[in-house]
C-alpha cells in the first residue's frame, strides 16, 4: 500500500545553487513555503525526486504504526515529494525496493529497526541508492551510530540538512548456503538464542526491557560454548569457550549495549567480540552495566579488529544478523567497504 505526501515542489525553486544547512525549525503548516524555499537547491538526493519510505508498522512493538501519521504531516508541512509505502512481509519490502529504483528513487528510507534496515540493504538494486533511517524499531543501533534523533520526525529533519556518508556492511555466509548483509552487529551464542526469545516471547516488549528479558530467559538454557575464529590475514586460530561471538560494524547493538566501543561503520573492518564464560555474580553485573549504564566492562571481553573471519562452533549454533536469524554456523562475515551511502544529520562524526 502506498500515500503520498507533498505532490510538488514550490514554483521558482532553484535546485542547483543551495546546500542544505542545519536543522530546519518547523512552526506551523504555514511555514512549509519558506522551508521549502530554503532547502530547494541543494544535491541532498531527498529532493532529486520523490523520496520512497518503506514503513514496518510492526516495529518496535507497533511504534512505527503509530508514528507513520506525524512523519506524513511533517512531509508535507515541509513540501517534501514522498510515497509511503507499508508492505505486509520482509519480502515484499525487498521485492519493493528493487522495483523503486528500477522506476528511478533516488532514496529510499526504511522506518523501523534495525532488522527493517537490514532488510533495505539486503537488496542489490537498493545500496546504488541514498538509503536513510527513520528509527521506529526496538533498538535502532545503526541510526544512533549516525547521531540521528531517536524520533523519526526529528530523524527525517536532521536528514534534510544533512549529507550522504558512505559506510561499511557485514556480509555472512552461513553453512546452509545462504548468503545475508548486515548493518549493524551480528553473532551466534547467547544472542542469538536470545534474539528468538525477542521475536517470540517478547515481541511486544518495547526498547531495552525486551533484549535485556531475552537475554537473561537465554541465560537459564544455554551453556557456553567453544568456538573458533579462523582470521584472515593470521596464520593462528582464537579458540575460546564464550557465550557469545559477535562481529561488529557499529558500537552497539541489541539497543543500545555498547560492546565494542572502537567500532566505526566507516573503518574498513569489522570488531570480534568474545564474552567468554561468566560467573553468576559476574552475570548479575554485567546485566546491571547494561541496563543503566548500556556498557560492559570486564576481564571476560575481548576484541580484535578483523576484515574477515569464519566462526565455527562445538555444537550447533545459529548465527543472526541485526537481531535476524541467518542461519547455522560455521559462518564466514566480510566487512564490504563504502558499500552504502546514508543520508546522516550534517557534520556527523561517525567516530564513537
Amino acid at each position: 500500500m502506498a500515500t503520498r505526501a507533498a505532490l510538488s515542489q514550490p514554483a521558482g525553486s532553484s535546485l542547483d545553487r543551495i546546500r542544505f544547512s542545519g536543522p530546519l525549525a518547523l512552526t506551523s503548516k504555514g511555514a512549509s513555503g519558506s522551508i521549502a524555499s530554503a532547502m530547494d537547491g541543494c544535491s541532498n538526493p531527498l529532493r532529486q525526486g520523490p523520496t520512497h519510505i518503506l514503513v514496518n508498522p510492526a516495529a518496535g512493538g507497533n511504534k512505527s504504526g503509530r508514528l507513520l501519521q506525524q512523519v506524513k504531516e511533517f512531509a508535507e508541512a515541509v513540501a517534501l515529494p514522498a510515497f509511503f509505502h507499508v508492505p505486509e512481509t520482509a519480502g515484499e519490502m525487498e521485492t519493493l525496493a528493487a522495483k523503486l529504483v528500477a522506476s528511478g528513487a533516488k532514496a529510499l528510507l526504511a522506518m523501523g529497526g534495525d532488522g527493517t534496515v537490514q532488510t533495505l540493504v539486503n537488496v542489490a538494486e537498493a545500496r546504488r541508492v541514498a538509503i536513510g533511517v527513520l528509527p521506529a524499531g526496538g533498538g535502532n543501533d545503526f541510526a544512533r551510530a549516525f547521531g540521528l534523533p531517536s524520533h523519526p520526525v526529528e530523524a527525517l529533519r536532521a536528514m534534510l540538512g544533512g549529507s550522504l556518508r558512505r559506510v561499511d556492511l557485514a556480509r555472512a555466509r552461513t553453512a546452509d548456503g545462504r548468503e545475508r548483509w548486515y548493518c549493524g552487529g551480528g553473532g551466534l551464542g547467547l544472542d542469538a538464542e536470545a534474539v528468538r526469545h525477542a521475536s517470540e516471547r517478547y515481541a511486544r516488549r518495547r526498547g531495552k526491557s525486551r533484549y535485556v528479558l531475552s537475554a537473561l530467559r537465554a541465560l537459564r538454557t544455554f551453556p557456553a560454548v567453544r568456538v573458533t575464529a579462523e582470521i584472515a590475514g593470521s596464520q593462528a586460530q582464537v579458540e575460546k569457550k564464550v557465550l557469545v561471538a559477535a562481529v561488529l560494524n557499529t558500537p552497539s547493538y541489541g539497543a543500545g549495549l555498547r560492546l565494542a566501543e572502537k567500532a566505526r561503520p566507516d573503518d574498513g573492518r569489522l570488531d570480534l567480540v568474545f564474552l567468554e564464560e561468566l560467573g553468576p555474580g559476574e552475570v548479575a553485573r554485567i546485566i546491571f552495566d547494561w541496563m543503566w549504564r548500556g556498557t560492559l566492562s570486564s576481564r571476560r571481553i575481548s576484541t580484535l579488529a578483523v576484515t574477515r573471519v569464519k566462526l565455527t562452533a562445538e555444537r550447533p549454533c545459529l548465527f543472526h544478523g541485526d537481531g535476524e536469524l541467518f542461519g547455522p554456523a560455521p559462518v564466514e562475515v566480510a566487512v564490504m567497504p563504502g558499500a552504502i551511502a546514508v543520508l546522516a544529520p550534517g557534520g556527523t562524526d561517525l567516530a564513537p
